[in-house]
């Protein structure tokens, strides 16, 4: 056991002491517990380990005081006779070494303040230091050479801390060195290519100096590095291009200086980049295509450049892009549609360019921006609903928009200068009519509000007074014109009444569009140039043709990024400019992804005008269900398109139609579906194209009463022109049926002819199908169509679709909205757990279950009585007509004279009513003489 003796533990209560005594047991009993007490220890022996310790101590912190004293640190922070690594404040010690150093938030004496210098000299002495850090506070001075000496430093602020100096090449030696921040002072000069060196660098903020010279190359060779920011400062020059072979780089911040050239489509490789600020500065050229490689991109500022052409499309697959500023450049062009897919953008300021065309349709609904500048453009054409939800600020001034404002509209959006009516502050009509006249479009459908003083209030109530006595009696002279018209219209012959009962009247007599739509030109898309159009077509050669369309000759092509397209070339001597317009309208109306996507237009030619879509590489139906397997197979040799694809495709045509009936206001019309004008992508999706025809709904059959009483006035005469029928939806809801019908059979050309021989088909076709039997679907049934039962009666679910649709009455066609949901559930339309085999014909729940899904769109009709069940037989027997139903047919099936017994109260999908004074019709043909359209 170790007794103290008497002459040492008279030095017990000294601290140094005591720590050497720590030491010392910790050793012996180390020693001890491996093989005792040595046999050469001596007293001498622990007095020379205590030297070395106080020795130590000393060196750190007459250092220490060397830095308090050279910085003049107030006692408060470091106060003497106390231990550095316990008490002061900004100092952190490891293993009694001092590893950093804060002087961030430290006050000097009044002493210290009156010559501040940048004196850290005895840095050099703590050979253990990693991390330095005095940002805000002052050490003017030059940064000295010795700085690179310090071999261990990982950490390096100096920012904020009043250096005027340029930075010494031998900071380039500091190998470790992991973070350098020097923003916010004076240095000067150029940055050294030594900078190169620090190949440990993750972070380097050298912004708000006055550097000048060019960013060095030897910057690329920094491979960790996640953090670069240069700006406000005098670099000149152009952008290195080996920035983007920085694949750790996730902040590029350049902003502020006096740089120059193009932006590098390398920078499109730096696939980490989440923060990329160029503005202000003197590049130009074009934005690079390539940034949109950035996906991981979250702020992009190119602001107040030269920067030229259009927008790029590619920016829409920066998906997680929130800040976009492209202000303040020479941008051109139109803004692409594709900028709606940017959902995650909340600040989107193109102002002070030369864009111009209409804003995208679902441009401002859609957005998510809280912030939206659009301001000191050439934009034109129409204001649409804004998401109010989310935009907070929005300027539109300085543009050529016309029309109204939306309601509601943005409380303080700011409007001035544009072509609108009824806001203050606007353009002059003359400028406004000289602008749209210079661009070839239509101007003036509504008056500009002038910039005049108001009138008062004398003048307006004299004003009103007026305006109503001229719209009253206006109001009363077209009635009166409406009236003489009906009663005097020509009649036409039956043969034509027919046809338009069973919904087959040709192309030319499609329903002409009214002529008092305005033109809308809001989703035009891009501004492309004639010249991009005949280099993309090969000058619209014979090789590039798809087919010459009755609004246009269609035209493959290929942009030079690659993109495939459609170019629709309407040649105004041959075709009818109404029909241009009405397109364009409708793309002012309607926006969703079950319609061909258009992608932009060119209005240069007088004598031609261009309209660019997306290329659908599935083509449409009749390509899909009947190309050949491949160019060497024989002629008529066709691939089978699988049942399951088929479904798919009947699905999305009706999610199209759906939204054009149910959820377009007013409801909008095709009125030119078949199987050509349903496109197909490369996954077969649907996308509804050949929209030329497409126009606003009127004559539905649920009318108020003023239009029923026009109806009814409209039937005491025959029919005039085919060509005045009112388009209505329920004219796609027959044409769908013909679709339904050739995904069926796989019957080449249904749903695009309406001559005789295809009627007969039709007829001969529906004699087949029926809610109560299944069998006579394998008549029809597209015998390259290998189904097994369940599918079998998927098939068979979507024939009585078909059927319903094809409803020679109108007003007993299903709305879309309901056949889409038939479509999504084609198996509850021919099942019933509640029937068993056989007896689904004879059960009435099946067509209760019908009548629940379907009964909405069943109108009883005072002109029809359904006969039910044992009175509809005793009908029939009398006239000597009752069969059963067999295999090869089924109710009005056309000459074979078999209908299907039915229960009281039970009912097809959709009724075949029986007049009370004729027999039954054998024809569709027939049935169509005697019911109403």
């Amino acid at each position: 056991m170790f007794i103290c003796p008497p002459e040492m533990c008279s030095k017990a209560r000294s601290a140094p002491f005591l720590l050497f005594l720590a030491l010392f047991l910790v050793q012996l009993s180390g020693q001890r517990a491996v093989e005792g007490v040595p046999s050469d220890f001596s007293l001498p022996s622990v007095r020379s380990l205590q030297s070395e310790v106080d020795a130590l101590n000393r060196s750190q912190v007459a250092t220490l005081l060397d830095l308090r004293g050279l910085l003049g640190i107030r006692s408060k922070y470091w106060p003497r006779k106390t231990d550095p690594c316990v008490v002061w404040v900004g100092i952190t010690c490891e293993n009694g070494q001092v590893v950093s150093i804060a002087l961030t938030g430290l006050r000097r004496t009044a002493k210290g303040r009156q010559h501040p210098a940048f004196a850290i000299e005895p840095l050099q002495n703590l050979t253990f230091l990693r991390s330095f850090n005095s940002s805000g506070f002052a050490l003017p001075g030059s940064i000295p050479e010795w700085i690179g000496g310090l071999s261990g430093l990982q950490q390096l602020d100096l920012s904020f801390s009043s250096i005027v100096s340029i930075l010494p090449s031998s900071m380039g030696s500091l190998s470790n060195l992991r973070t350098l921040f020097m923003s916010g002072n004076n240095i000067s000069g150029n940055i050294p290519s030594s900078f190169g060196s620090l190949i440990n660098l993750t972070s380097l903020d050298l912004s708000s100096n006055n550097l000048t010279g060019s960013i060095p190359e030897s910057l690329t060779s920094l491979h960790n590095l996640d953090y670069l920011d240069l700006s406000s400062n005098f670099f000149a020059g152009q952008i290195p291009l080996g920035i983007g072979n920085l694949s750790s780089l996730q902040t590029l911040v350049l902003n502020s200086n006096e740089l120059n050239g193009s932006i590098p489509v390398e920078l499109g490789k730096a696939a980490s980049l989440r923060i990329l600020d160029l503005s202000s500065n003197a590049m130009s050229g074009p934005i690079p295509a390539s940034l949109g490689n950035l996906i991981n991109l979250l702020s992009l500022k190119l602001s107040r450049n030269s920067l030229s052409g259009g927008i790029p499309v590619e920016l829409s697959n920066c998906t997680a892009l929130q800040v976009l500023y492209l202000d303040g450049n020479v941008l051109n062009g139109t803004v692409p549609s594709s900028l709606g897919l940017l959902q995650n953008v909340s600040i989107l300021n193109l102002s002070v360019n030369n864009l111009t065309g209409p804003l995208p349709s679902d441009f401002l609904a859609s957005t998510k921006a809280q912030q939206i500048l659009l301001s000191d453009n050439q934009f034109y054409g129409y204001i649409l609903s804004i998401n109010s939800l989310y935009v907070k600020q929005l300027d539109l001034s300085r543009n050529y928009f016309q029309g109204t404002v939306p309601v509601p509209f943005i409380s303080g959006a700011v409007l001035d200068s544009n072509c609108l009516m009824d806001v203050p502050n606007q353009r002059g009509t003359d400028v406004c009519m000289e602008f749209y006249g210079r661009i070839q479009l239509p101007f003036g459908l509504s008056p500009v509000a002038s910039p005049s003083p108001a009138p008062s209030s004398f003048d307006k109530r004299h004003l009103v007074a007026i305006l109503t006595g001229a719209f009253g009696g206006l109001i009363f002279a077209l009635l009166v014109l409406c009236i003489v018209y009906i009663l005097l219209r020509p009649k036409r012959s039956k043969k034509d009444e027919d046809k338009d009962l069973t919904g087959g009247s040709r192309r030319g007599a499609l329903p002409p569009v009214s002529g008092n739509l305005s033109v809308n030109l809001l989703s035009l898309g891009e501004n492309f140039s004639y010249d991009q159009l005949l280099l993309a077509t090969n000058n619209f050669s014979e090789s590039n043709s798809l087919k010459a369309g009755h609004s246009g000759h269609l035209f493959r092509g290929t942009l030079e990024n690659g993109l495939v397209i459609v170019v629709k070339r309407i040649e105004l001597e041959k075709y009818k400019k109404d029909s241009y317009l009405a397109e364009l309208e409708f793309f002012g109306k309607a926006s969703h992804t079950r319609l061909v996507p258009l992608l932009g237009h060119c209005f240069e030619r007088d004598d031609e005008k261009l309209l660019v879509y997306k290329y659908m590489p599935g083509r449409d139906i009749g390509y899909a269900l009947h190309r050949k397997i491949n160019e060497d197979a024989p002629e008529g040799t066709l691939p089978s398109l699988d049942w399951i694809t088929r479904l798919k495709i009947a699905i999305g045509a009706a999610e199209g139609l759906t939204y054009l009936h149910n959820e377009c206001t007013p409801p909008l019309v095709h009125r030119d579906i078949q199987s050509s004008s349903i496109l197909l992508d490369d996954k077969f999706e649907v996308r509804l194209g050949s929209l030329s025809e497409a126009c606003t709904a009127v004559g539905e059959p649920y009318q108020g009463v003023i239009s029923r009483i026009l109806r009814r006035s409209h039937r005491t005469s025959d029919y005039g022109d085919k060509g005045a029928t009112s388009p209505t939806c329920a004219y796609d809801i027959y044409c769908f049926g013909k679709v339904l019908l050739e995904l069926v059979s796989g019957k080449l050309g249904i749903s695009g002819s309406t001559d005789p021989s295809t009627d007969a088909w039709l007829d001969w076709a529906l004699g087949f199908i029926s809610t109560y039997d299944k069998e006579g679907i394998s008549k029809i049934i597209d015998p390259k169509l290998i189904v097994d039962e369940d599918l079998m009666e998927e098939v068979w679910a979507m024939s009585i679709i078909a059927k319903s649709c094809l409803n020679p009455k109108p007003s007993k066609r299903p709305p879309m909205k309901y056949v889409l949901k038939a479509l999504e559930n084609p198996l509850n339309i021919v099942r019933d757990d509640r029937l068993n085999g056989s007896g689904r014909s004879q059960g009435s729940s099946h067509g209760s279950w019908n009548a629940a899904r379907f009964g909405s769109w069943r109108h009883s009709s005072s002109e029809t009585v359904v006969i039910p069940g044992s009175l509809r037989e005793e009908y029939l027997q009398q006239k000597g007509t009752t069969k059963q139903l067999t295999n090869g047919g089924s109710q009005g099936s056309g000459g074979q004279g078999e209908v299907s017994q039915r229960r009281p109260g039970s009912s097809e999908i959709f009724p075949e009513p029986i007049e009370e004074s004729v027999a039954p019709a054998t024809t569709m043909n027939a049935k169509s003489d005697k019911q109403d359209t």
